[in-house]
């Protein structure tokens, strides 16, 4: 479980901040060469929007799962459970291929009970029992940067937007800007923040927030 922070932040404050940051920080060993890529998640709820709702109402521990890739790269698809408990967050991963993926997308969900693979096995019996459907998708842009005391990793996220009703996760859905927010800033780290990081992210006027990509997404439905 790791401590995060989360902080909205304006087109001027993401210009200081990316100019800091990239003094200061490495960047993170999978960004490109301009130091970014791209995000695409297909989050799951079940048909009361408890994962919506649980967010919405601060519920102490929640989850989401979501399947995830990187910059359109079909070759790298991540099954994805997130998980929220007191204030700290961590990720269970599990990787697909794309045949899995649409499988998943299809409803033909029976191999992933024999998969042999925990968080497959529990995606299907909530999507059997919870009755767990793919909802939407979020994509947005990352620059990450990285530093090893403490295990920070310090994200700026833009352009974020929604595929509204549109699941096609491999394709080319209509993308919307969801116009929230022009960047989140995202500090993730272990036991402890170091203090040149603490001083690197701090921006005048700007505390930290709860600001979920799925819920603010989820508006648009």
């Amino acid at each position: 479980m790791r401590y995060e922070l989360k902080y909205i932040i304006n087109q001027a404050d993401y210009f200081v901040l990316r100019s800091r940051l990239a003094a200061l920080f490495q960047k993170d060993r999978h960004a490109s060469a301009h130091g970014e890529y791209r995000v695409r998640s297909l989050y799951f709820d079940d048909p009361y929007d408890s994962a919506l709702l649980d967010k919405i109402n601060g519920v102490d521990y929640r989850e989401k799962f979501r399947i995830r890739m990187y910059n359109e790269d079909c070759s790298f698809i991540r099954l994805e459970k997130k998980i929220k408990s007191g204030g700290l967050g961590t990720k269970l991963s599990a990787a697909l291929t794309r045949q899995q993926a649409d499988s998943i997308f299809e409803g033909d969900t029976g191999w992933m009970r024999e998969s042999g693979n925990a968080l497959l096995v529990e995606l299907y019996a909530k999507m059997q029992g919870n009755l767990l459907r793919p909802k939407t998708i979020v994509e947005y842009i990352r620059e990450p940067f990285v530093f090893a005391p403490g295990s920070v990793r310090i994200t700026l996220d833009r352009e974020i937007r929604t595929g509204i009703y549109n699941l096609d996760f491999f394709g080319k859905p209509p993308l919307l800007h969801t116009n929230e927010a022009f960047a989140i800033a995202e500090v993730k780290y272990d036991r402890y923040l170091p203090e040149i990081v603490s001083m690197a992210i701090r921006v005048a006027g700007r505390s930290t927030t709860a600001f979920s990509k799925y819920a603010v997404c989820r508006k648009f439905d």
